[in-house]
């Protein structure tokens, strides 16, 4: 039943909604995600600021990268290939594509409308969004509920699976010892907080991420004479014109399309509460940010995969066998038996900083539905690092099909409300693109021409508008972008 319910969900009305949603965001916005793509590597380096008292949006993008760059770019990727053929890979870039430009809008609504908390730090999400920015409130609850099981507590425990037994079949570790060492240490950074998460996740995400991109990249070089060819094989198969995958178009959508929005989240309601957290001065400076870390994560990240993967010699067509196992043979096949090793690190690391991000999640929602309560918080820790501990000796495939039922269920509550907030988003758009035309080299928000919106004034009060009087801009009202 789960399977039948997960089946429509995640294989037919996920894609309508991620792609065509985004297709529809792209469309609204000019095609935003490539009018500013070379802007988002100089809001990148902007971003290396650091904030002495706030999360900063270098560190909120390391965040995020935490939980996009995880399990889901090795075996993800694998699974993708294995049952959709290469065209697989075609169909995750369009979703990351699209992607993008929906990206951009959530987090930057949840840049908007955030609060500060009792510690006088930032927190947001959708929820936040959905309850002061169409105040449903009750929304917004069932949209925190649906982030804490998808996040916070199913995602964890298959993270959990997939990392313990790597380790085995690499090292011949007991999957109940490794279980226990990750919960330990994970139990000494959830007590550290948000602020402790980030410092964890700078450290972490560039070493694994650069780590992994190094040996993918020389396994490529290796065999860049067949780079070509390989790419414009995965361009036919995407649409059945290539004999050996002709019959896979079907899963190739499907699979391409399932797998890239597990891996980039696009869309899913996840990225908007680490994009939240950042000290920014315009809220769409973090969603260009965070539109970068979709791009990063599939056109390169991925990408590296898929072409480690068909590139190797490992891979045939029909081939049928676990993604992580398939990943790990490619690497070993071109570079050696250490490459199995390799992979079981990186993906120990990968999943390891997507717990933290995952944890943070579901203590993000947790915090809007009940506030600052302490016990609440320790039994949401404990839950969690229990689930870590059953999840890496337990097989979990059932909690798999749910987890992907619930996060179908918040895709599809996260993307209403972006619809409906579409008007508000495409306002701060017009707004950041006033100001950039006017010349202005960091943009700020304006709050004046936002006085209708109930947002946080402690945050987006007069300096912002201080700033850019110092700037000599005054106030710029912006205007609505032109659609096609």
């Amino acid at each position: 039943m789960l399977e039948a319910i997960n089946g429509f969900l995640s294989g037919k009305l996920l894609i309508v909604l991620v792609v065509g949603l985004g297709a529809y965001f792209t469309v609204k916005t000019r095609f935003v995600q490539l009018r500013y793509f070379l802007h988002m590597f100089k809001v990148f380096k902007d971003s290396l600021t650091r904030s002495s008292t706030q999360i900063s949006s270098f560190q909120a993008l390391m965040l995020s990268l935490a939980g996009r760059v995880g399990a889901g770019n090795i075996a993800g990727v694998g699974v993708a290939v294995t049952l959709g053929g290469p065209g697989a890979v075609f169909w995750m870039w369009v979703t990351a594509l699209v992607g993008m430009a929906t990206t951009l809008f959530e987090c930057s609504l949840a840049q908007l409308y955030k609060r500060h908390n009792g510690s006088g730090q930032f927190h947001g999400g959708p929820s936040f969004y959905i309850e002061y920015g169409l105040n449903k409130r009750w929304l917004g609850v069932v949209m925190a509920v649906l982030l804490i099981v998808t996040f916070g507590f199913s995602f964890n425990g298959l993270q959990s699976h997939a990392v313990t037994h790597s380790l085995q079949n690499a090292f011949g570790v007991d999957p109940a010892y490794s279980g226990i060492a990750l919960a330990a240490v994970l139990a000494l950074v959830f007590v550290g907080g948000i602020k402790r998460i980030a410092r964890v996740a700078d450290l972490l995400v560039p070493v694994k991420t650069l780590a992994y991109i190094a040996v993918t990249v020389y396994v490529i070089v290796l065999q860049f004479d067949h780079v070509p060819l390989m790419l414009v094989t995965i361009v036919k198969s995407a649409f059945g014109l290539d004999q050996a995958f002709g019959g896979l178009i079907g899963s190739a959508i499907v699979m391409g399309v399932k797998r890239g929005v597990f891996a980039n989240e696009a869309g899913l309601g996840s990225a908007p509460n680490v994009a939240a957290v950042a000290e920014v001065r315009h809220p769409v400076s973090q969603g260009v940010v965070q539109a970068f870390s979709v791009f990063f994560d599939t056109f390169i990240i991925c990408t590296c995969t898929a072409l480690l993967i068909l590139l190797s010699g490992f891979y045939t067509a029909g081939f049928a066998g676990d993604g992580i196992v398939l990943t790990q043979n490619s690497l070993a096949a071109v570079v050696g038996d250490w490459g199995r090793i390799f992979i079981s690190v990186a993906l120990a690391l990968f999943v390891f900083t997507s717990i933290l991000y995952n944890y943070y999640l579901g203590e993000n929602n947790l915090r809007f539905i009940l506030g600052k309560n302490r016990k609440a918080l320790l039994s949401y820790r404990a839950l969690v690092l229990a689930l870590i501990l059953w999840g890496s000796v337990q097989d979990l495939s059932t909690v798999f099909a749910f987890a992907d039922i619930t996060m179908t269920l918040s895709a599809l509550v996260n993307l209403i409300a972006l619809v409906l907030l579409c008007r508000v988003g495409l306002r701060l758009l017009a707004d950041y693109d006033a100001q950039r035309k006017a010349g202005v080299a960091e943009p700020v928000l304006t709050a004046s021409a936002f006085q209708d919106l109930n947002i946080d004034r402690t945050i987006w009060g007069n300096a912002p508008e201080q700033v850019a009087k110092d700037q000599g801009l005054g106030v710029l009202e912006p205007e609505p972008p032109k659609t096609s």
